[in-house]
This record gives structure tokens, sequence and C-alpha cells, in this order.
């Protein structure tokens, strides 16, 4: 199988697991775009996403991004395991707002897939910057 068919292949199986994920179901988050390479991913953040000084839980935050990363990375070579994720929290989200992240693949190599996931909320504000490395397992790793 060529390359190109299956990272077509990697997309269409992404897409169909992405209705029955156990964390994007539990946390409610949207796969909104998945195309070689890149993805979007959505988060409502709801009241009970704050913590005690009544932010939004960076975690929440990390886990759009890390959803992101994880179908971006993984359109390209599955499966593909996180080694490092890093995340700068820009500004902060409150409740109600829609969590949008963008996952884009810099680098997908056989040893190492990079990427850069930037988070933005519902007016286009920047919340968060992150990157990430995998290390790409299995017979569709190259």
């Amino acid at each position: 199988m060529s390359e190109q068919n299956q990272v077509e292949d990697n997309v269409s199986e992404l897409l169909a697991e992405a209705r029955n994920e156990p964390i994007a179901s539990f946390l409610n988050m949207q796969l909104l775009e998945l195309q070689p390479g890149y993805s979007r991913v959505s988060i409502r953040v709801l009241p009970e996403h704050q913590n005690f000084n009544g932010l939004t839980f960076g975690g929440i935050t990390m886990a759009v991004a890390d959803q992101a990363f994880g179908y971006a990375v993984n359109s390209m070579k599955r499966p593909n395991v996180a080694s490092q994720f890093n995340i700068h929290f820009i500004a902060p989200a409150k409740a109600g707002d829609e969590l949008i992240a963008e996952g884009r693949v810099v680098r997908s190599g056989r040893r190492v897939s990079i990427a850069e996931m930037t988070v933005t909320n519902q007016e286009g504000k920047l919340i968060a910057k992150a990157t990430g490395t995998t290390i790409p397992l299995g017979q569709n790793s190259g």
C-alpha cells in the first residue's frame, strides 16, 4: 500500500472511531475537521471546568490541544504515542467559551513526529500554544 493510501486510510479510520472515543465523549469534545496532518477539535467550557481561582482548569485547555495533537499526528502514521507535550497558557478561558484547538504536523518521520497546536476561543482570541512530539509505533509507522 502506498504511503498516500495509508494516510487516507488513517484519516477514514480516525473519523469513524471519533464517534465512540471514550475521552472525547466524557469531555464532550467534538472533532470538527480532519485532514492529513491537520485537525480541528472543540470543547465547550462548563462551569464545572473552573478551578478554585474561578478560572478554567488548565487541564481542560490542555485536553483539547492534546486531542487535536493526537488526531493530527495519527492521521499521518498510526499508532503514534506522545513522548512530550508542552503548553503555554496565554489567556484565560471562561465558562461558556468554545475552545477550538488546531493541530498541525510539522514533521512526520520514521522515528519522531512533531506537531504544533493553537487553542483559540469562539472570538479567535489566542488562549494557548502547544508543541508535541510522538513516537510512531507498529506496522503503519514506516
